[in-house]
Order: structure tokens, then sequence, then C-alpha cells
């Protein structure tokens, strides 16, 4: 097996240890990913919000291809880890746009997306994952597609109807050739462990403060967490705080803690 096979491999497995579920502190660079991944990370997932503001987008497929599929290149050439990259819904109009999209992916070396519909059509959602698995095949690499549905984080339906949608897109992603769902914006308990129970594959919740801690979630049945745009929201609060008090008050104490600069110039 080439090294994009035997990562894509690795990374369906970290899918399937139910004592812990897969925690991915989502990066958007590379100085991000690698400091990730020293911290022990098994795998790097990058945040699509993340990497549009580090390019100067706002987030919400603003974003173009070209420069989605590089920053996944810098990611990927800079860590060991199995990488999986946040498409947001594809970076292209249709279902054969994405598979140029996933084929140029797999290229840059990610051996998984997230794909998400937002405010596509479940079927719209299904083409593109159709299309994605197509292109992985075509390359020969079981990638891992981990299809997100919007339904509770965009409130795309009212809350009385939100988990029966959420199942019901939940199960045709799976048929179209999907590996796990992604339900962001869920975060109660009961909520969390009947999605896991009813869904017929790995579950992915977004966590942040206040969410329920990763032993909770694994006890719940959850196979996948991740902070999504969190770190790189946090990150730039502390340059905006940093800037603030410089200008205002002349002093540095925003700047502490910080990564030593001579551990950040070792990590390239």
């Amino acid at each position: 097996m080439n090294n994009r096979t035997t990562q894509a491999a690795a990374f369906h497995t970290l899918h399937q240890d139910f004592a812990q579920p897969l925690l991915l502190a989502n990066a958007w660079d590379v100085a991000s990913a690698r400091l990730v991944e020293i911290a022990g990370a098994p795998a790097i997932a990058t945040t699509s919000a993340g990497v549009a503001w580090s390019l100067g987008h706002a987030d919400g497929n603003a974003l173009g291809r070209e420069e989605a599929v590089a920053a996944v290149s810098r990611i990927a050439g800079a860590v060991t880890v199995p990488v999986t990259a946040d498409i947001e819904a594809g970076y292209a109009d249709d279902a054969d746009g994405v598979e140029h999209t996933v084929d140029a992916v797999l290229e840059a070396g990610a051996v998984g997306i997230n794909i998400e519909d937002g405010a596509l059509p479940a079927a719209e959602l299904m083409d593109r994952i159709g299309a994605a698995r197509r292109a992985a095949g075509r390359a020969g690499v079981p990638m891992f597609i981990n299809a997100r549905t919007d339904v509770y984080l965009a409130g795309l339906v009212s809350p009385e109807q939100r988990f029966a949608e959420t199942l019901h897109r939940a199960h045709r992603y799976l048929e179209a050739g999907a590996d796990g769902v992604f339900v962001p914006g869920v975060g109660d308990a009961d909520t969390i462990r009947a999605l896991a129970e009813a869904i017929d594959g790995p579950l992915n919740v977004m966590v942040g403060p206040g969410s329920l801690t990763a032993a909770q979630l694994s006890e719940l049945g959850v196979a996948r967490v991740s902070v999504g745009s969190g770190m790189a929201q946090a990150a730039y609060e502390i340059a905006r705080s940093a800037a603030m008090e410089l200008l205002t008050a002349g002093t540095y104490g925003s700047l502490t803690p910080a990564v030593d600069y001579g551990e950040l110039n070792s990590l390239f």
C-alpha cells in the first residue's frame, strides 16, 4: 500500500476506538498543525473558517478551490499523521466540480474530508458525496468522508423537527457513501445519545467552552470530537487583546503566555 492508503486506513481505525473518541484540535496553517501534532494528536483536521480567515476570506464557501487545496498541501506536507480537510460544500457549483476538488485534495495529501450541506438540499449533498467517493476510488484511497449536516447549527427546520430531519439526512448521506456523520450545534446529552444510537456510523460533534467533556461524550457513544474554528478564534482574540493593550495602555501582558520563539522555529 502507498502512504496515502496506509494513512487513510489508519484514519478509519481512529474512529473505531470505543474507549476514546477521536479528538481533533482543528488547525488552519502549518504552524498550528505542527503544534497540534507535537501535542500528541493522532490526526490533523483543518478548519475551513480558520483557513479562510488566515487567507483573507470570510468563511462560508467564499474561499477558492486553489487556495484551499494549497493550504491543505502545506499542512499535509509538514506533518506525519493523517490529515482530513474541511472542504465546506466542496468548493464547486455541482457534483462534477466536487469530484475535481477531491482529486486535488487527495493529491495534496489529505486522506479524509468534511463536506457539508448547509443550505443545500439533502439530495444535492448526496450527489456530492457520491462524486467524492468516485474520486477516492479512482485514486485508490479509502478516504474517510465525514458528512456534516447543519440542521441544528443553522436551524434548517423547526426545533421539533430537527432530530428527525437530522436522522433522515444522516441515513441518506451514509447511503450515498459517507463514512461518518457530523452534527454541529447539538450539545445536550440526551440528544447526543439518541443520535449516536440511531446513526449507523461514527458520530462527530463539535465542542467548545461549556460543552460536555470528551469522557462524557465517549459514554454517550460519540466517536469523533472537533473544536471547529474554536482554536483559531482563541488565537485571534490573543492578537486583538495584545494589540489593544499595546495601543491603549502601552503594556504587553497579553503576550504572556506565548510559545517560545526557539520552539516555534524548531517545528520547521
